[in-house]
């Protein structure tokens, strides 16, 4: 019984694939091309709900009456048929293609706007190299300035005692300072900044890292990205790539579902032969007997008791002898 309902409800399961299949084919199709003819979206909407649906209606005449149809007709069936998958592919490769186009542009948006934000953070590296190479020439000076201050040291003779005394150079001394504050004022401003410079460079830095994982593009791509860099491929080739499989793929395989659920209900059809007997995939058909069958196979119904033997046939009949008499009357 289970079997009979297996072949029974398959072909219905068939049927609604094909039709869920050829609904989401159609709809972006239809979809695609619209977008394609914007400037007459509505007349292309109802121009190509009826090529669907008329392209399923060949499908399906052509298998139900491949046999008896014109061989014109036919060729010319065939044709239009194949010449309407072409077409929904190529509004399923619009469509597609578009999303991804639309996507693209985001990243792309993205990307300029991390360039940007890459060439401040370049600028600013470069006058933080500079200052840092004369803060580094300024922290020398400080230091040979402070120790001419503390080696300023002059001797001479005293003519009158003859002794040697250490002294230092007034006028040298004030060179020195005069030199040293000015050295230490430009090394106040340089380390200043120098600060500044840095906090630029981290708010860079930071705003790169927020605008690469403030948004969903990066994951939308991710994918793609990779397979570009695994390749080498790039990433538009590599997505024209994968729309050519889907569509190769996609209609075919709509109107390959709508031939095989005619073949699945053709086989549930029984047919009859010339002494009108009924057979279904070879197989005689008799709706009493398949009846019989499925109360046989359920499990659940008790097996009818067994038939009572039949009474015994009665005695037959025995007639009384008859005594003759002793005297002749």
């Amino acid at each position: 019984m289970w079997k009979k309902i297996q072949e029974r409800i398959f072909p219905f399961i068939i049927a609604f694939s094909a039709l869920s299949v050829s609904a989401s084919a159609a709809f972006y199709s239809i979809s695609g091309l619209s977008k394609l003819f914007a400037g007459a979206a509505f007349a292309v909407i109802i121009m190509t709900t009826s090529l669907e649906v008329a392209k399923l209606v060949i499908a399906s005449l052509l298998y139900q009456y491949r046999k008896t149809i014109p061989k014109l007709l036919k060729y010319y069936l065939t044709v239009a048929a194949v010449v309407l998958v072409l077409i929904t592919s190529m509004g399923i490769y619009g469509f597609l293609s578009a999303a991804y186009q639309e996507t693209a542009a985001k990243a792309g948006s993205i990307d300029a706007q991390i360039s940007l934000i890459e060439t401040k953070r370049d600028n600013v590296k470069e006058q933080l190299a500079v200052y840092s190479d004369e803060k580094t020439s300024i922290n020398t000076a400080v230091t040979e300035l402070r120790s001419g201050l503390s080696n300023n040291k002059i001797q001479y003779k005293d003519k009158e005692t003859g002794q040697i005394i250490n002294t230092t150079s007034s006028s040298t001394r004030r060179a020195l300072e005069k030199q040293l504050d000015q050295a230490i004022t430009r090394q106040t401003e340089i380390n200043t900044k120098v600060d500044n410079l840095n906090e630029q460079l981290f708010g860079y830095e930071t705003e790169i890292v927020e605008v690469k994982t403030g948004n969903d593009i990066a994951g939308e791509l991710g994918p793609l990205k990779y397979l570009s860099g695994l390749t080498g491929i790039p990433m538009d080739k590599i997505i024209n790539y994968l729309l050519l499989t889907i569509i190769f793929v996609f209609d075919p395989l709509a109107i390959a579902l709508v031939i095989a659920a005619n073949f699945a209900f053709e086989k549930l059809r029984p047919k009859e032969n010339i002494y009108g007997e009924k057979f279904i995939d070879g197989n005689l058909y008799e709706e009493d007997k398949e009846d019989e069958d499925d109360e046989d196979d359920d499990e659940d119904t008790p097996e009818p008791p067994p038939p009572l033997p039949p009474p015994p046939p009665p005695p037959p009949l025995v007639d009384a002898p008859y005594n003759k008499p002793a005297f002749p009357i």
